[in-house]
């Protein structure tokens, strides 16, 4: 069964950018989609980003122009670069997998990371 590791999360300022990394430390990351989710205090988890198998990403409106996921098989990584960051991006990011590229719905993903909390505060 595929494990998801998060890591990179930090406190940041508002302007800023930051790199948030999942890492699949059981399994294969290319036989997986890697999406990103993120969840605010008091609000319902919510989906970021996805990359395809083929390496195809897509955005939520959102983070779109400001959030790009990439994945490197090779180091077994999928990672959220994530810039010009606002307060309103404050959460927890999880990243979760899936063997089929689909849409950013929560149900849709069975395995899940600890998560990585990333702050947006002057």
């Amino acid at each position: 069964q595929v494990q998801l590791v998060e890591s990179g999360g930090a406190r940041v300022q508002p302007g800023d950018s930051l790199t948030i990394a999942c890492t699949v430390s059981a399994g294969t990351i290319s036989t997986y989609v890697i999406a990103w989710f993120r969840q605010a205090p008091g609000r319902e988890r919510e989906g970021v980003s996805l990359v395809c198998l083929s390496g195809r990403a897509y955005s939520s409106d959102a983070v779109k122009g400001r959030f790009f996921a990439s994945r490197d098989n090779a180091k077994n990584t999928v990672s959220l670069q994530m810039s010009n960051l606002r307060p309103e991006d404050t959460a927890v990011y999880y990243c979760a997998a899936r063997p089929t590229c689909g849409v950013l719905s929560v149900q849709d993903y069975s395995h899940w990371g600890q998560g990585t909390k990333v702050t947006v505060s002057s």
